[in-house]
């Protein structure tokens, strides 16, 4: 069953949704709503802000007029409901909350949201819980990468997140086993990223210096293995993949991820047990600003990444290898 709205309705943008995109509000509006016919309705002139045409990109501000057209919306029963079993993993799985915010492990292989073939992502499934009048993204987290992932429960809670996300005055470390035996200490990378489709639709991140974005990224080692490296990760910004692309520029690949490694590198790691990337969000500090008070969130490693590395062994102590011998020794698994 759907249920049709053959009425103009005209909405008042409210606090919340005050700087929010028109086509973002549209979404939360018009829920069941594909979002293909929301930008044709923007397109076509249909949805107006205080009764002028606008485009997809135009912020909100408290108070203004929303004309939205007729549309055939779901119905609540028809709206896919994300299952009992992952509504309960993730309440399990609240790492930390207050008036304003909403932090949660993200377990790997949950999406931060939905889209793209993914039905329910972390934002989809929190929201089911209806506790929240607002909730939304803070940042994102890939769908292989585990650990503190934070919701704001406010508009003015989401932009403080944001500002700090963007002026680079947030501390976000994670922890990454790398390929290879690490060789020196900490090492930073300055290397710009620029998102680029291939043929196939897969979403891939390279580096460009010329038209990508700024990113910069530090890795420490904390542990150094036979044939692998513990660093935690420190990012100074947060683009797409940033820190597999970082790492694969260092020639020390991000164990256990076959877009930026190689198959054949990873498979060593795959018979030992390791069915996902190792890739952690561990450490989340926002600086205090204004009503907000400093926010610090913290997320141990995962039982299995821990068991992962109990069976690489004692760390060992001094300089190796780099991530392009393993070539050399692949049918040997890590025997050196």
């Amino acid at each position: 069953m759907t249920q049709n709205h053959p009425q103009v309705r005209m909405v008042t943008v409210s606090a919340n949704e005050d700087g929010q995109r028109i086509d973002n509000f549209l979404i939360r509006q018009l829920a069941g709503v594909p979002k293909s016919h929301i930008y044709r309705l923007l397109r076509s002139g249909q949805v107006r802000v205080d009764g002028g045409r606008i485009k997809a990109e135009r912020k909100l501000s408290k108070g203004e007029q929303v004309r939205i057209p007729p549309v055939r919306v779901a119905s609540p029963t028809e709206v896919a409901r994300p299952p009992d079993a992952l509504q309960n993993r993730l309440r399990e799985a609240i790492a930390y909350e207050d008036e304003h915010y909403l932090a949660i492990c993200k377990p790997a292989g949950l999406a931060s949201h939905g889209g793209s073939g993914v039905r329910f992502g972390v934002i989809e499934v929190a929201r089911a819980w209806q506790r929240y009048d607002y909730l939304e993204l803070c940042h994102r987290l890939d769908r292989d990468t585990s650990g503190v992932l934070l919701l704001a429960k406010s508009r003015p809670a989401l932009l403080r997140a944001q500002r700090a996300f963007k002026h680079g005055e947030a501390d976000k470390r994670y922890f990454a086993l790398l390929m290879g035996r690490w060789k020196g200490e900490d090492r930073d990378v300055d290397a710009a990223l620029i998102r680029n489709l291939q043929v196939a639709g897969e979403r891939r991140v390279r580096i460009d210096d010329e038209d990508g974005k700024p990113s910069k990224s530090r890795f420490s080692p904390r542990a150094r293995y036979r044939e692998a490296t513990l660093c935690e990760v420190m990012i100074y910004s947060g683009r797409t993949h940033q820190i597999r692309v970082h790492a694969q520029a260092l020639g020390h690949p991000v164990v256990g991820d076959e877009k930026y490694g190689e198959r054949e590198d990873n498979k060593p790691f795959r018979e030992m047990g390791l069915k996902r990337m190792f890739l952690h969000s561990h450490f989340l500090l926002l600086p205090a600003q204004g009503e907000f008070a400093k926010l610090l969130i913290s997320a141990p490693m995962t039982d299995e990444l821990r068991d992962f590395l109990d069976q690489l062994g004692t760390p060992q102590v001094g300089a190796g290898t780099s991530a392009g011998a393993l070539a050399k020794r692949r049918k040997k698994g890590f025997k050196s």
